[in-house]
């Protein structure tokens, strides 16, 4: 038998198989102190490989989008991809 759960628990199912989780988040956004550009591409491509092998980065990058998320890497994408991504009308 399923288990009835709320319509936001259920939008958000994915992010418990999100590949980015635990101490691996740290990749996905910027640390608090200045980063130089050479570290932070290094960094930005260690979070793109771990998307790259997620089993919910599309899910992952529709919420980025839906909640437009300006800050780190979602679905393998910086906030500045995103950015230039199509929009639906």
């Amino acid at each position: 038998m399923k288990r009835s759960t709320s319509r936001a628990a259920d939008q958000l199912d994915w992010q418990r198989d999100a590949a980015c989780r635990g101490e691996r988040a740290a990749a996905f956004y910027p640390p608090l102190k200045p980063e130089a550009k050479a570290e932070r591409l290094a960094r930005e491509r260690i979070a793109k490989a771990i998307c790259h092998a997620c089993p919910v980065r599309v899910e992952c990058l529709e919420h980025a989008v839906v909640h437009d998320e300006r800050y780190g890497i979602w679905g393998g994408l910086t906030d500045v991809e995103r950015r230039h991504l199509p929009r639906s009308a």
